[in-house]
């Protein structure tokens, strides 16, 4: 019996899968893998305890894996994936194969054929793979640049908004809600610590303020996740003009992965309704895509090729 490991190694968690030739037989998560945000001390403890975790599970030893497919955020830098196929080595005898994540989620929707997937996490990015096989990608230039309408984008876009409206209103916006659930996620007890800690060097962690965003009901939270699905929408148009625009296809396949999306339908809305304005031909798939699907099935296609 052959045994074949899919990883998806995010800036969020690490979930690794583990399957034979047809099915999947168990699955773990473990803390986040991307070397650019944790480190590589806190990525390679997140992907040995998410592999060992998986095949534990399985009833099987990391010794028994025949290929691993491992989709890391980052990893189009060849010294990211290098250093996670070090990592993995250390318990993984059999081949090993690191790509983008953006490679396994556009299996994960879509198997060998075209498609687009927007992935909106920690980070985001849109990527597009045409009937001819040509790939193209838009966005995902980081957090300090970039990611528009991920969970960092978002967290720094409402911290920034109550910091604006604090300018107006003074002391009373700590008053309120979503500032309140701001200054426990991060610990804080005014608005001049969100301040302080907000430019911070390093920078925190604007993506763990999300969930805080995504339990709100005012107006500002609403606001900036409408803004993020329209920003996702504006990536997933770029690539679909560039890609696609010489094909007579009627519809162009679109789907949508990552904790943002699965998270908030105040994002997914807005995504879908901006898309369709934006690039008519557009299809945009109900579900969000799991990644980690399509990592195991390039590891059972890449032992199969041997």
């Amino acid at each position: 019996m052959a045994y074949y490991l899919g990883i998806d190694g995010g800036g969020t968690k690490t979930t690794c899968a583990v399957g034979d030739e047809t099915q999947l037989l168990a699955s773990a998560s473990a803390g986040p893998t991307n070397i650019v945000r944790v480190g590589e001390s806190r990525a390679r403890e997140s992907l040995l305890q998410a592999v060992r975790q998986a095949c534990s599970a399985a009833g099987i030893t990391p010794e028994q894996v025949s290929r691993t497919c491992v989709g890391a955020s980052g990893a189009t830098r060849p010294e990211v994936a290098q250093s996670v196929g070090e990592i993995l080595a250390g318990i993984l005898a059999t081949p090993i194969d690191v790509v983008g994540d953006m490679e396994i989620a556009l299996e994960a929707a879509f198997g060998t054929g075209p498609g687009v997937i927007v992935i909106a996490g920690t980070g985001s990015i849109a990527y597009g793979r045409d009937k001819g096989g040509k790939t193209l990608r838009a966005g995902g230039w980081g957090f300090q640049i970039g990611d528009e309408g991920s969970a960092h984008w978002i967290g720094r876009s409402v911290v920034s908004g109550l910091l604006r409206a604090s300018d107006v209103e003074g002391e009373s916006v700590a008053a309120m809600a979503l500032a309140q659930r701001l200054f426990k996620a991060w610990g804080v007890g005014s608005i001049l610590d969100l301040w302080r800690v907000a430019n911070s060097v390093p920078p925190p962690d604007f993506a763990a303020l999300f969930p805080a965003v995504v339990a709100s009901e005012e107006s500002l939270a609403q606001h900036v996740l409408a803004n993020a699905g329209r920003e996702l929408a504006e990536v997933a148009a770029v690539v679909i003009r560039k890609l696609f625009s010489g094909t007579k296809a009627v519809s162009v396949p679109v789907a949508m992965t990552g904790g943002v999306f699965r998270h908030s339908a105040a994002v997914r809305e807005a995504f879908y309704n901006e898309l369709r304005t934006l690039a008519p031909r557009a299809h945009v798939m109900a579900h969000v895509v799991d990644p980690v699907e399509g990592a195991l099935r390039m590891a059972r296609r890449a032992s199969l090729k041997r």
